[in-house]
C-alpha cells in the first residue's frame, strides 16, 4: 500500500530539476568539443576533457523519465513510438540539412550515405566514421535512442522491474556488465572498432538506459538515494576530477584510458544524481535547477546539442582555429553564444511546434491529453491523463503497483 501511495504522489509531481540538469549535461558536451576542436582553456578543459560523458547522462535520464511517465498507464505501442518520432526526428532532419549545407559551403566532402543513415536513425549500427559523422556528427546518439524506444515496452513489462529486489538486481547486473564491457575493450586491437563497440554501439549503451528505467521506477515507488543532492553532485565532481590525472597518465588511444571509461562507468553516478534531483522535486524541496531560467535552458538543450558542433565547425572553417588563449577564449565565447541563440530559435521555431503538429496528426492525436514524456521538451512539463504503454497496438500491459 505504501508503494502505491508513493507512486500516486510521485505521478503528480513536476520534475523541473531534471530539465535544469539537461542544460549542464549539454554544456559538458559542448565544452568537450570546444576543448578538442578549438583549443584548450586552463581548468575548464581539464574538467571537461571527457565531457562527452554528458551523453551517458542523457541516456540514463531518458530511461528514468520514460519509466516515470509511462509506468502504470496504458498507451498503444504505435502511439508511444509516434510520440518519440515526433519528439526527435523533426529537429534531427533540420540539423542534418544545416550540417550538410555547412560542409558544402566550406567545400568539405561529406558522406551522402552517412546523411541518409542519420535520417533513418541507424547510423550508430555501422562501425564506419562516414556513417557516424556523415550527417550531423552529434546525431549518432539518436540512433541509440531509437533503439531504446523499441525496447522500452518489453523492458517495462519485465517481472524483475516490479519489485525492489528485482530492480536492485537489474542495477547490479547493469553496473557489473558495464565494467565488463569496458574491460572487454582490451580484446579489440583496432582502436576505431573499439571506440565504436564501446561508445556508439546501441546494445552497449542500452545498459545505461536500463539503469535509468530501474531508477525511475524505484524513485516513483518511494526509494530515495542516500545523501541526496549534495552527495550526488559531489560524486559527479569527484569522478570528473579523478579523470584528470588518469588522462595525463594514459593516452586516449589505449583501451584502459579514461576515454571509454568516463562514459561506461559514469552511469551509476548519473543515475544517483537524476534520482536525487527527482526526489527533491517530489518532496517539494526546490533546487536552483528548477528555477525558470534553468528550465528554459534545459528546454533548449536538445537543440543546443544538435547544433553546437555545426556552429563550431562553421566558425573554424571561416576564421580558422584560434591561436593563443585570448583568441581561444573569444572563439569559445562566440561559439557558446551563437549556438545557444540558434538553439533557442530552433526550439521555438522548429522543435516545439513541429512536435505538437505531428502529435496531433499521428496515432492517438485525437486525445486531448498528451503529456510530455521522457527525453521530451522537459521532464518537468508533466500533464495528467496519460494512457499507457502496450507491447503491441491495442494490447495493454497490465501492471500492478508493488513496492
Amino acid at each position: 500500500m505504501a508503494g502505491a501511495t508513493a507512486s500516486k504522489a510521485a505521478g503528480h509531481s513536476r520534475l523541473d530539476s531534471l530539465t535544469g540538469l539537461r542544460f549542464w549535461a549539454a554544456l559538458a558536451v559542448v565544452l568537450y568539443h570546444l576543448s578538442r576542436q578549438a583549443g584548450q582553456l586552463p581548468w575548464i578543459s581539464d574538467v571537461t576533457w571527457y565531457g562527452r560523458s554528458g551523453v551517458t547522462f542523457f541516456f540514463v535520464l531518458s530511461g528514468f523519465v520514460l519509466a516515470w511517465t509511462y509506468d502504470g498507464k496504458t498507451v498503444p505501442t504505435a502511439v508511444f513510438l509516434w510520440r518519440r518520432f515526433a519528439r526527435i526526428w523533426p529537429l534531427l532532419a533540420v540539423s542534418t540539412v544545416v550540417s550538410v549545407a555547412v560542409w558544402r559551403a566550406l567545400g568539405t566532402d561529406f558522406s551522402l550515405r552517412g546523411a541518409v543513415a542519420t535520417l533513418a536513425l541507424v547510423n550508430a549500427w555501422v562501425p564506419e566514421s562516414s556513417y557516424l559523422v556523415g550527417g550531423n556528427p552529434a546525431a549518432w546518439s539518436l540512433s541509440d535512442e531509437a533503439w531504446f524506444y523499441l525496447l522500452f515496452p518489453a523492458l517495462l513489462a519485465l517481472p524483475l522491474m516490479r519489485s525492489p529486489r528485482g530492480r536492485g538486481a537489474v542495477a547490479v547486473v547493469v553496473c557489473v556488465a558495464s565494467l565488463g564491457v569496458w574491460l572487454g575493450g582490451a580484446l579489440l586491437t583496432d582502436p576505431l572498432l573499439r571506440v565504436w563497440a564501446l561508445d556508439y554501439f546501441p546494445p552497449t549503451r542500452t545498459l545505461q538506459f536500463v539503469l535509468g528505467v530501474a531508477a525511475g521506477l524505484a524513485v516513483k515507488r518511494g526509494w530515495r538515494p542516500a545523501g541526496g543532492m549534495p552527495f550526488a553532485v559531489g560524486a559527479v565532481l569527484v569522478w570528473h576530477l579523478a579523470l584528470i590525472p588518469w588522462s595525463r597518465a594514459v593516452p586516449d588511444s589505449l583501451w584502459y584510458s579514461p576515454y571509454s571509461a568516463s562514459q561506461l562507468l559514469s552511469a551509476p553516478i548519473f543515475a544517483m544524481l537524476v534520482a536525487a534531483a527527482a526526489a527533491a522535486d517530489v518532496e517539494g524541496r526546490r533546487t536552483t535547477l528548477a528555477g525558470p531560467v534553468m528550465v528554459r535552458l534545459g528546454q533548449w538543450s536538445f537543440a543546443w546539442y544538435l547544433f553546437h558542433e555545426i556552429v563550431l565547425r562553421a566558425l573554424a572553417g571561416r576564421f580558422g582555429k584560434p591561436v593563443g588563449q585570448l583568441e581561444t577564449a573569444g572563439f569559445w565565447g562566440a561559439t557558446l553564444v551563437l549556438s545557444l541563440a540558434l538553439a533557442a530559435i530552433a526550439y521555438h521555431g522548429v522543435e516545439h511546434p513541429l512536435e505538437r503538429l505531428l502529435r496531433r496528426r499521428g496515432p492517438g492525436g485525437a486525445s486531448r491529453s498528451r503529456p510530455v514524456d521522457g527525453g521530451g521538451r522537459g521532464p518537468g512539463e508533466h500533464r495528467p491523463g496519460e494512457h499507457t504503454l502496450s507491447t503491441s497496438p491495442g494490447q495493454a500491459i497490465q501492471k500492478k503497483s508493488v513496492q
